[in-house]
């Protein structure tokens, strides 16, 4: 019984230990508020509001390649109540990915690298949610692509121990996001 017990908590604890890079991303995730009160702002952690009024443009500049289209890829699961979508690299290959609001950069599990023959041709110095400093190998993929929104020649992070990829603003910086119950629309600008 004992052994059992034992076996189990180790387990657990592999798990765990596995887990912990995504789940250090996730959590900075969830600390973002988005509103559009029709100002410039920001909220602090602790909740208050600063405007940025003097940071902020007051005419809107227009866009060349603005047709207002949306782009729509389905939630094929959340964890925790975060969408996870299909990417599709380089035209070949489709892993599922994190659509993380909150992360500057795309980061890519080991397995994806291998499975793309990505070779690592930099390093990353990344803060996670609890604010260290970590460093990832990088590489540099030709393409991705969700539900019609392509970016191209990208730097992604390589984490060795991730189990799951997180698309970043690298990817979808240029689009506003509305994230629905069964799928996330990606609006141009």
């Amino acid at each position: 019984m004992k052994n059992g017990w034992r076996r189990w908590v180790r387990t657990v604890n592999l798990s765990l230990i596995k887990l912990m890079p995504t789940l250090l991303f996730l959590a900075f995730s969830h600390r973002a508020i988005a509103e559009d009160p029709g100002s410039c702002f920001m909220i602090t952690s602790s909740g208050r509001r600063i405007g940025l009024g003097t940071l902020c443009a007051t005419k809107k500049i227009p866009s060349h390649n603005n047709n207002n289209q949306v782009f729509r890829v389905p939630i094929k699961r959340r964890l925790g109540r975060t969408p996870v979508i299909d990417v599709t690299f380089n035209d070949k290959k489709t892993f599922e990915m994190i659509v993380d609001t909150g992360a500057h950069g795309t980061l890519i599990t080991s397995g994806m690298a291998s499975t793309l023959k990505l070779q690592a041709t930099g390093m990353m110095q990344a803060q996670i949610a609890d604010g260290t400093q970590v460093q990832f190998p990088t590489g540099k993929v030709m393409s991705m692509a969700a539900g019609g929104v392509v970016a191209n020649n990208l730097e992604v992070a390589i984490a060795p121990k991730a189990g799951i990829g997180l698309l970043g603003h690298d990817f979808f910086g240029n689009y506003d996001i509305k994230i629905l119950e069964k799928e996330v629309e990606f609006h141009t600008r």
